[in-house]
């Protein structure tokens, strides 16, 4: 399995040099994927920009977003922006997509909270489309540079809910596991994606990308608690789980990396709870031990 890791650019004071040198460090390690999250009312760096400097500063680690909230963007600007940033990068994009569960960040773009999913199935087709060099209508032509493999960067499709299982079957590469979730419903999700890709009558296997937030060393358990409090004390419920499924320790997260490699996970993302480079060197010793 491999290891995965998500840049600290929803920390509070992340700043370009700070993600320049999580982008060229991470370069020089054992990582997998440079992975990005989205939020739009949030003080955080915009995802998609960051994937196109880190583009321009790496050469071998793959780029990816776990995930963009699609219904949130324009779509045709979001076909364009990731088949940029694969065309950058070389064919080293993966685009992961979901629907987001915060009605604000609708609110702030004026796209309809209460549609997004049919609307990420619109979107999911037009991507293909454009992809795949076809014009989005009869009167106008192609929009974006041409793909680097046929049908366009990498699509991943992340959520809980039993639709994803059919968007992944019909438009997707595979599933991007929510962090958090329980082992017993990801499970289960997996399971309802295998038969949807099996009836849609899709060959071999479709990948499936698990992720989870970390924290380590001496200030471990305050970096998690301020990192999670900041980002879900929206719901404290939710925040909770968060924090309670959190390794923060050498031990944990190792133990983590395996019960997702036992699950039969393709890629499993870590994610800083702090912008410190040390957090990153020592989450590469343990994964330059599992992956």
């Amino acid at each position: 399995m491999r290891i995965a890791l998500g840049l600290p650019s929803r920390v509070a004071g992340a700043s370009g040099d700070v993600m320049l040198q999580w982008i060229t460090r991470a370069e020089r390690g054992p990582f997998s994927s440079l992975v990005v999250t989205d939020r739009v009312v949030s003080q955080a760096l915009e995802p998609l920009a960051v994937l196109a400097l880190a583009a321009g500063a790496t050469k071998r680690i793959r780029l990816m977003t776990s995930v963009v909230i699609g219904p949130t963007r324009e779509t045709t600007l979001l076909a364009r922006q990731g088949a940029t940033i694969d065309a950058l990068s070389n064919g080293r994009f993966t685009l992961g997509i979901g629907i987001g569960v915060r009605e604000n960040d609708y609110l702030a773009t004026g796209f309809d909270f209460h549609r997004r999913g049919r609307r990420v199935e619109e979107q999911l087709g037009i991507l293909r489309r454009l992809w795949a060099g076809e014009p989005l209508s009869a009167e106008l032509g192609a929009i974006g540079p041409p793909a680097k493999r046929a049908g366009g960067p990498e699509l991943l499709i992340g959520g809980y809910v039993p639709a994803v299982a059919w968007r992944i079957a019909r438009w997707a590469d595979g599933y991007m596991a929510p962090g958090g979730g329980e082992p017993e419903s990801i499970q289960e999700m997996w399971q309802h994606i295998l038969r949807a890709w099996s009836e849609e009558g899709r060959a071999g296997r479709p990948r499936w990308v698990g992720a989870s937030y970390y924290a380590l060393g001496p200030r471990a358990s305050e970096h998690a608690a301020r990192y999670i409090n900041a980002n879900y004390g929206y719901n404290p419920q939710l925040a909770t789980r968060r924090l309670g499924s959190l390794p923060a320790t050498i031990e944990a997260v190792a133990e983590a990396i395996c019960r997702q490699a036992d699950m039969g996970v393709d890629e499993f993302i870590l994610r800083p709870c702090a912008e410190d480079l040390d957090q990153m060197d020592r989450l590469a010793e343990v994964a330059a031990a599992h992956s």
